[in-house]
């Protein structure tokens, strides 16, 4: 899923308030982590993730693997906070339509 800067800037507004619901610990990204992050999209669709790194080039292969593990759409990254998205086939979240 590919989404516009309109659409990305609609969900970063959706997700200004909420928490994280995932945060990586001690062990990274593991299965069981991947799993919950998967489990959360389908549940929410919008989510935020905490990846605590002190290693900025590690964060972002964290961040990628997260991507491509979850087919999710990253909508934001400020500091360790990654904003993910991935639509399920209940479409909680109306995104704006995109414009041709």
């Amino acid at each position: 899923m590919n989404l516009n800067t309109k659409q990305k800037q609609f969900l970063r507004g959706l997700a200004h308030d909420l928490k994280p619901v995932v945060l990586l610990g001690a062990n990274g990204l593991t299965e069981g982590v991947l799993a919950e992050i998967d489990a959360a999209l389908t549940h929410h669709e919008l989510i935020k993730v905490k990846v605590p790194s002190t290693d900025r080039e590690m964060k972002n292969a964290v961040i990628d693997a997260i991507v491509r593990e979850t087919q999710a759409v990253k909508v934001q990254q400020i500091g360790h906070i990654v904003v993910l998205f991935r639509q399920s086939e209940e479409m909680k979240v109306a995104i704006p339509k995109a414009k041709k």
